[in-house]
């Protein structure tokens, strides 16, 4: 399911929510996935509640407690437009790069931690989902994000 609470012009709730499906398949992801779009203000809240750090970011993911439900996406429709814009693609690429991010750390996958396994699988399934250069690839091949 996505929920669309800051909308997006040209974005569509039907088309994420096909996508969350594709990037839950390609990821090999069994269960459902709940997707947030909101904005700046509540990514800051619940990054505050749950990681403890006070500052916005682009998108978190929250494990679920049982195979049948894998878990919540919460993304930022603001900074996904910011980045969109400053990197020159779609809003709707960017948050469909965001929802697969999130995806890859509901399947287990943790950029901070894998020396680079992460960032591996999303260049691969970004390829093969035709999308732009993926958050882990925008922090100079680094295989860490740019923003936490």
């Amino acid at each position: 399911m996505v929920i669309l609470r800051h909308p997006i012009a040209g974005v569509s709730r039907t088309a994420l929510e096909r996508f969350a499906g594709r990037a839950r398949r390609a990821a090999g992801l069994r269960g459902e996935v709940n997707v947030l779009v909101t904005g700046d203000a509540e990514l800051r809240r619940l990054n505050r509640q749950f990681r403890h750090q006070d500052k916005p970011t682009d998108v978190l993911s929250f494990p679920g407690p049982d195979p049948d439900f894998a878990g919540d996406i919460a993304i930022s429709a603001a900074t996904a437009s910011r980045n969109a814009r400053r990197l020159g693609h779609s809003t709707v690429d960017e948050l469909k790069l965001l929802l697969l991010h999130g995806v890859l750390h509901l399947a287990g996958y943790d950029h901070e931690r894998d020396q680079g396994e992460m960032a591996r699988k999303e260049q691969r399934l970004r390829r093969n989902l035709g999308l732009p250069t993926s958050l882990t690839e925008r922090a100079n091949g680094s295989g860490r994000r740019p923003r936490s």
